[in-house]
């Protein structure tokens, strides 16, 4: 359909200086060829879309013969006779030819007459669409798995001065939700699988994979059927399977307690509709279904669920990827049912049959590109003995062999906490068919960098998969610009092919996802040697590891106890820069933790030479006793000396080195401080260590998040804290939990100085979306500084209650606990109540609804609720309405959009979930009304639809009723509470709106 430019279309100064094309605004057109792809059709949208938003000017979509003497953005894949058209010089026509199915081509071309044509050139489909969002990031655009996000200030519609071509670093390139806790992809419906992916293309990725635990490992989840073929049933249907779950709040694993939302704190029961809440597909099936029938309908939904997912993805040009851990988990019931027909779940031939099933049932149920195996988790923290590697080959054999027999069009990949077994982490490479990709998360939850093992293989697809973010911080901010940087580099010098990002939540890692994002196509300018021949980037100290400290044990067998009173343990490596030559080595180590032998085995190199097999420091000589190694004349050319740890049983663990030569002595107490002439060890977190400049990110991410007076302030403080955010959280019996802190507030607080300087800007910020997006982020640290006092007062309210514990006199106990403890546990109380306020503040979609769910399911258990039980029964009375969280809501109206979609298919009516969170009882209040907007983008007049109540403060919109809609829409709600103040989502609306582009009848797969 046609767009006029309408007559109401303004232009406005933006942070450029970008004139109207020629001296006044002429036509401008956008030329899509006649029988474009559904692609290119939507590409050409995309650039109406975005025209507009930076502009305000409504185009007109052309063919190809429409354009005249106008100006116009030629959209289009480089085969069409318009493109070739306009290409000028054999430089250029080349250029064009040249181009690959993912690359794309930005060029201004002079027409006569001083009109212009930029082109907007795709190697294939995909390229084209890449093209589009390229021209619309350089018009101000910036794309996240969240959403779009378009600074407040217009810009002049400016088409001369472009020349860019666009090729990718790496082949695969995109995201890894991983499912598990509700922060990530389990409480994803199918709205927020299709806005999700829908981003991935902006942000010009093509990849989207999901792991899939298995049973006990918690629980069983559905994303992946498990069966015989005799129980495939029609479409995605299966005629029997087993109890498999998504995180939910019914469910008690992962450190969460069962706790229906309705009786959630400070008002957030709002954000719920349901008491049992998860992902739609778990409605009524909580904590999971038991019934034969209740579980073949969740394995129904789910599947229902991925396949208009993942259509959405292949007509979108993403890859999908789902897969099991190796060896497979049979669940109980198809074992049962295995038997009652007399077969062995343990044979391999009824394993390969299995596989087969799933296979099979995937191929059928949705479109697939990939399926992968993922090697135990135990892996990464134990190591992989020889059985075990044996019995990971043979399975992997057997579901190659069932792969083909299947005859299915998706193909094969390799996964895991590690590329391959310690001894030899490239050993799959060696065993498995060429075809067959491998990839691996980085160790230690990213903290390890990419796996230089990536370099010895060849020959077949290699995908590096860093941590986005990690599970132990989950309730807390993460930046990790620079390590995202320094680990696309290393992946692209160990030759990988993809580069993928392994994470849960979306918004708040936006800079982390732009990072790797952009990591993938271009590495200019702070890439330091992206031509150099692969091998690690060596930085001297250790790699990886933890320090723990025995302070008091009394060490048998030396008279330096300081020495192995501490220790470094799950380390990889120790490096040492020191000249060529000869040295005597010598490594102390010591048993501080476990009391008996077969806890903790593993091995050493030195130079890569194994000097050391299978240690067990107990079983060699007891607890806390000094154990050395001396190794004399190690050969070091190249001016490194490095020490390798080889997890066998447990992590390794090493108590000091001692490194001595002609010209350099280098001794490190590891784990510890400086004692004697050894040197104290270096950090157990060193967050700077090897990361990569990020100034420049910084500058043009603040620049367009919070507009030119502010950005630039901002710019420098988020790159102080990228890699150092303070810690607030920790594993601690799952995701996200919190540990007391023993020193004084008045100490802890000087770690958030940031928050402070930030907060000094926010009067800076201009434009209604640049304050929305300042106050996301300066709320979202205020919080994370609000867990700091909580934690310091904890341990506070823990050392109070200790002493009345051990009070025996009865009176005195209550005493105590009235004047000493109830006080700070009313403190603690109200700091708790300030994280609240902060964490609602800034809750905008399902990942955010899962940290509120983390912090009343696994924080307040340990952090409230069961010391305020222990209080009161000191107290011997009920805590007073201070010493609890109250119920009700007392902070500002909020419009949350869980899910803002993007685009849509043509017909389709979109439901829109809207949550209203408002002080008082939930739901909307009296006199308040909600509304939700909509009209064809950029023209006529606002249609309203009301927000029909669901529960307590979810709403939903239906729009539009009639299906009539052109080529985009655009809509707000808009909120009028009871006072009579009103707010809009987005933020920037009217004048604003989100927007929806009309996705063509795309070519589909299946």
């Amino acid at each position: 359909m046609h767009r006029q430019l309408t007559l109401a279309a303004l232009l406005f100064c933006g942070f450029t200086s970008a004139a109207p094309i020629g001296a006044e605004a002429r036509e401008v057109v956008i030329a899509s060829p006649a029988g474009a792809s559904g692609l290119e059709t939507l590409a050409a949208r995309e650039v109406l879309r975005y025209a507009y938003l930076r502009t305000g000017r409504l185009l007109e979509i052309v063919g190809d013969g429409g354009i005249g003497d106008a100006s116009a953005i030629v959209v289009a894949r480089k085969d069409r006779d318009v493109v070739s058209s306009f290409l000028e010089g054999e430089s250029l026509r080349s250029a064009a030819s040249s181009l690959g199915e993912y690359e794309y081509l930005l060029e201004t071309v002079e027409r006569p007459g001083g009109a212009k044509a930029l082109l907007a050139v795709g190697g294939g489909d995909a390229g084209t669409l890449y093209a589009a969002y390229r021209l619309a990031e350089r018009w101000g655009a910036r794309f996240y798995l969240h959403g779009d996000v378009l600074p407040d200030e217009r810009i002049g519609l400016d088409l001369s001065g472009i020349h860019e071509i666009g090729k990718p670093i790496f082949d695969v390139r995109g995201i890894q939700p991983f499912h598990d806790f509700p922060e990530g992809p389990d409480w994803w419906n199918v709205d927020e699988y299709r806005a999700i992916i829908s981003q991935l293309p902006k942000l010009r990725m093509n990849f989207i994979a999901l792991h899939t635990y298995p049973e006990a490992g918690p629980c069983a989840e559905p994303t992946v059927w498990i069966g015989p073929p005799s129980e495939i049933g029609e479409g995605t249907e299966v005629k029997a399977s087993y109890p498999s779950s998504y995180q939910n709040t019914l469910r008690g694993n992962w450190g969460y307690s069962r706790k229906e939302t309705g009786k959630f704190s400070c008002g957030s029961d709002q954000l719920f509709e349901r008491d049992a809440f998860g992902a739609e597909v778990m409605f009524d099936m909580c904590p999971q279904p038991e019934k034969p029938e209740e579980s073949n309908e969740l394995f129904r939904r789910t599947g229902d669920l991925l396949r208009r997912a993942f259509l959405h993805a292949s007509r979108l040009g993403v890859k999908t990827c789902v897969g099991t851990e190796t060896p497979l988990t049979v669940p109980a019931r198809v074992k049962e049912r295995l038997k009652e027909a007399g077969k062995d779940p343990a044979d391999p031939a009824v394993i390969g049959e299995i596989y087969e099933g799933i296979f099979r049932r995937a191929e059928k149920a949705y479109p697939l590109d990939y399926y992968w195996f993922w090697t135990p988790e135990g892996w990464t923290w134990e190591g992989a003995s020889s059985d075990k590697v044996t019995s990971t080959i043979k399975d992997l054999n057997l579901a190659i062999e069932a792969w083909k027999r299947a005859d299915v069009s998706f193909r094969l990949a390799t996964c895991g906490w590690v590329l391959g077994p310690q001894d030899d982490r490239a050993f799959f490479d060696k065993v498995l068919a060429p075809g067959i990709a491998v990839s691996t998360i980085n160790r230690e939850v990213g903290n390890t960098p990419v796996d230089p093992a990536f370099a010895r293989i060849s020959g077949r697809p290699r995908w590096a998969i860093p941590w986005l973010e990690d599970d132990p911080g989950l309730t807390s901010p993460q930046l990790w610009v620079g390590r995202m940087r320094r680990d696309a580099a290393d992946a692209r010098r160990y030759g990988c092919t993809g580069l993928l990002g392994i994470h849960w939540r979306t918004r708040v890692l936006a800079p982390n996802v732009l990072a790797l994002a952009q990591a993938a196509w271009n590495q200019d300018g702070w890439n330091r040697t992206p031509g150099k021949p692969a091998e690690p980037e060596k930085v001297a100290g250790p790699v990886g590891g933890q320090m723990a400290p025995f302070p008091g044990a009394s060490i048998e067998g030396t008279e330096d106890d300081v020495l192995y009173q501490t220790v470094r343990y799950n380390v990889s490596a120790y490096r040492f820069p020191v000249p060529d030559g000869k040295y005597a080595v010598t490594l102390k180590f010591c048993e501080p933790h476990y009391n008996d032998l077969g806890k903790r085995v593993f091995g050493v190199k030195i130079q890569g030479k194994d000097v050391i097999d299978q240690l067990d420091i107990f079983a060699k000589v007891g607890k806390n006793k000094a154990l050395d190694y001396p190794f004399e004349d190690v050969e070091v050319a190249g001016g490194w000396l490095e020490i390798e740890f080889v997890p066998r049983v447990e992590y390794p663990s090493i108590a000091a080195i001692a490194i001595q030569g002609k010209d350099k002595v280098w001794k490190v107490n590891c784990g510890g401080p400086a004692y004697q002439d050894y040197a104290a060890d270096w950090p157990a977190a060193a967050p700077s260590k090897g990361y990569l400049p990020t100034e420049d990110f910084y500058r043009d991410w603040a620049l367009h998040e919070f507009g030119p007076q502010a950005g630039p302030a901002a710019a420098k403080i988020f790159v102080t804290i990228d890699g150092a955010v303070p810690r607030t959280s920790d594993w601690v019996d799952g995701p996200g939990g919190l540990r007391p802190d023993e020193r004084s507030w008045e100490e802890a607080r000087k770690e958030f100085a940031f928050v402070d300087e930030l907060a000094a800007l926010r009067d800076e910020v201009k434009g209604a979306g640049n304050l929305e997006r300042f106050d996301y982020w300066l709320r979202t640290f205020r919080y994370t500084k609000a867990m700091g006092r909580v934690r310091c007062l904890w341990a506070q309210c823990r050392k109070a209650m200790e002493k009345v514990n051990v009070e025996a006199e009865p009176a005195a106990k209550v005493k105590l606990a009235r004047e000493t403890a109830l006080p700070l546990h009313v403190d603690l109380v109200k700091a708790v109540k300030e994280v609240y306020e902060h964490s609602l503040s800034i809750v905008s979609n399902s990942g955010e609804l899962g940290t509120v769910a983390n912090w009343e399911q696994h924080i307040l258990p340990s952090l409230l609720e069961k010391p305020g039980e222990e209080l009161a029964k000191a107290l011997g009375e009920a805590l007073p309405a201070e010493g609890r969280l109250p119920a009700q809501y007392d902070g500002p109206t909020r419009a949350i959009v869980p899910a803002p979609r993007t685009s849509a298919d043509e017909g389709e009516v979109l439901e829109l979930k809207v949550i209203i969170l408002s002080k008082g009882d939930a739901g909307a209040q009296p006199g308040a009304r909600a509304t939700l907007r909509w009209r064809p983008l950029g023209s006529g007049d606002f249609k309203e639809v009301p927000l029909t109540l669901v529960a307590r403060g979810v709403h939903v919109a239906r729009f539009p009723p009639d299906g009539a809609r052109g080529d985009a829409i655009e809509y707000h709600v808009k909120v009028v509470d009871a006072a009579g103040g009103t707010l809009f989502f987005p933020a920037t609306a009217p004048a604003m709106n989100q927007t929806v582009v009309v996705t063509p009848a795309l070519e589909k797969r299946l």
